[in-house]
């Protein structure tokens, strides 16, 4: 009797194991450890994808100062943020749908126009959106969050509360230049949760939070609104 049922059970647990066996080939094969350039991959298409993001940057030029800047966006067509320089000027960007509107501080045009007042400058100067140039103040809602270069798996460490893992890529294609670290999430979704650059010219820290959380932006007050052709009169 023992023998009959030490057989059984020796079949069910071979059959158990054999069982085990396949689904863990299945398992394994599915879940194998992804490259650094997939996982990086993965991190781009998930912030693509979001509905907005808060984007926060700090740059400091090798010959030069220290440059901040904010950037909410729903990476289409309405984002608000501020810049602000290193000689303490700052320009503040509201860009919804096909129109552009923006604040520079006292400081900037007190660069260009000497005596004049004192005190908060309230006037927004509103431009189309398709007239916005690169380097003019003026940060497009959208990035392209594509990938360059050959990955490569660094250090693990918490990042805004989550666990993520530095992915390294040097930029030897013609572009910027530097090395640049993606700090990616591993626990919850593959967010992009920090990138870091260091260049010979400048190093820069860009962080991103607020996934998908609701854009608190809103238009400027009409009455301190006037056109870019009435501003340069």
């Amino acid at each position: 009797m023992r023998t009959r049922t030490t057989t059984a059970a020796t079949a069910v647990l071979s059959c158990l194991l054999a069982g085990a066996l396949t689904a863990g080939c299945g398992a394994g094969d599915a879940g194998r450890t992804k490259s650094a350039d997939e996982m990086l991959e993965d991190a781009n298409a998930t912030t693509r994808a979001l509905d907005s993001v808060r984007i926060d940057s700090t740059s400091t030029a090798a010959k030069g100062g220290t440059v901040t800047s904010r950037l909410v966006t729903d990476l289409d067509s309405r984002c608000s943020g501020k810049t602000t320089f290193p000689d303490g000027g700052s320009l503040e960007r509201i860009r919804m749908g096909e129109t552009d509107c923006v604040r520079p501080d006292r400081t900037c045009p007190e660069k260009r126009k000497p005596g004049g007042g004192t005190g908060e400058q309230r006037l927004w100067i509103r431009t189309p959106a398709d007239s916005a140039q690169p380097g003019d103040g003026l940060s497009s809602c959208t990035r392209p969050f594509t990938s360059f270069g050959t990955a490569k798996k660094g250090k693990t460490a918490r990042v805004s509360g989550r666990a993520a893992v530095g992915l390294t890529v040097t930029d030897e294609g013609g572009g910027e230049g530097g090395t640049y670290t993606f700090h990616v999430a591993t626990e919850g979704k593959p967010h992009s949760l920090k990138v870091v650059h260091e260049g010979a010219d400048y190093d820069t820290t860009t962080s991103f939070t607020g996934f998908d959380e609701p854009l608190d932006m809103k238009a400027p007050d009409p009455a301190e609104v006037i056109d870019a052709e009435e501003a340069t009169r």
